[in-house]
Parts: C-alpha cells; structure tokens; sequence
C-alpha cells in the first residue's frame, strides 16, 4: 500500500511539473540544444550542444527507478538546494542558504549506470555550473556534459520495458546500417507527463556514437 501510494504521488508531482514547467507555462519548457544532422523516418542523428545536468543514481527495476529519480530530481527544482550569495563585506559579515526554482526542461533521461539507472533533469541553459545552486540531497550532483553526437529513434507509445527494448534493438540495427559505433549506453528519453494518452507521446531512445566513424 505504501509502495502504490508512493507512486501515485510521484505520477501526480509529474503531472503538476509538465503542466506547470516547473513554473512556467508548460509551452515554454526547454530541451537540450541539438542540430540534426541526418534523418531517416524516426531515425535522427543529432549533434547535441554541451550542457548541464542534474543527475541522481537509483537502484532497482527498470520500471520503477524513474519515478524515484524523478521525485528526488524535482524536490531539488523545486526549492530543496542551497542557492550561494556574494555577501559585500560590510560588518557583519553573514549568509544564509535560500531556496531557488529552477524551470523544468524535458526530456527526463534515464540510462544504466552499471547495476544502477542515471535519472537527469538537463538544467536550463541561463545557468552555469558556477551558479546552479547546490543541492541540498547528497545523492543529487551537478555535472556537465560534453558535447557530443547521438543517434535517436523517436517513438509513442507506454513507458514499458518490451518498448524500450524493441526500439533500442531497432536504433542499434540503424547505427549499424550507418556504420557508426555505440560508445555509451543507451539513453531513455521521456517528453510527456502521465495524463498523456500513450499514442500521443514523445519517447526516444539516445545513444551516444563515436563521431569518427
């Protein structure tokens, strides 16, 4: 009873961050800048721009650690951080930790991360790693990504494990048709809140891929 409840306020906190953008109107929220390079159907190869992320690590099923990694990526948005203050040096000298929103971005990322699953939030492009502010929950870092070229399939569908691993297999088949080479694993990319009505929704599966090739 305590896991399902869980659950259903974590599916109600998702609900409420996409429809209000974590502040903003939801029609505003921003994604990680990317250029696309090639497109063949639902195929894409992007050259994604380097930015920042949030990122938290959870153990567990893979139907079940992302509304873990969400709810802890979320309270850190939504206020629970430390935000640092350039104090003038007057007497005396003090600071106090604030509580800063952040806007939500999407998609929310999730990929393995050995016996784990990486859960990122990309955080605004108005900030920078100097002035995020820090969050409060320990198991939360802020890290920034290289940029980097990634091959993407973009699908509809429920968030279940069989759609995930059939599209992985069929964005593996394609990079091997193109002749690229996977260097990292694959990324789960989600664009829609729950209410969404599955036929509707922006899925994708990210994969980064050496660029040389």
């Amino acid at each position: 009873m305590t896991r399902l409840l869980s659950k259903c306020l974590s599916l109600v906190l998702l609900t409420v961050m996409f429809i209000t953008g974590g502040g903003n109107s939801a029609v505003a929220i921003e994604e990680a800048s990317y250029t696309v390079i090639e497109q063949n159907g639902a195929f894409e190869l992007r050259q994604y721009s380097p930015h920042i992320v949030a990122e938290t690590t959870v153990e567990g099923a893979f139907g079940q650690v992302g509304s873990e990694g969400f709810r802890r990526l979320a309270d850190y948005i939504n206020g629970e951080n430390r935000t640092k203050q350039s104090i003038a040096m007057t007497a005396p000298v003090s600071q106090e930790a604030q509580s800063e929103k952040i806007a939500m971005t999407a998609p929310v990322g999730q990929e393995k991360s050995g016996d784990r699953w990486r859960i990122t939030f990309v955080m605004p492009s108005t900030y920078a790693l100097d002035t995020l502010p820090e969050p409060i929950d320990s198991r939360i870092e802020i890290k920034q990504e290289p940029a980097r070229l990634m091959a993407a399939v973009r699908y509809s569908g429920t968030w279940s494990l069989k759609g995930y691993e059939e599209n992985k297999a069929r964005l593996l088949a394609w990079i091997e048709e193109r002749g690229f080479r996977q260097i990292a694993e694959p990324v789960w990319a989600r664009y829609n809140p729950p209410f969404m009505p599955w036929f509707l929704r922006r899925n994708e599966i990210l994969i980064t891929v050496d660029p040389h090739n």
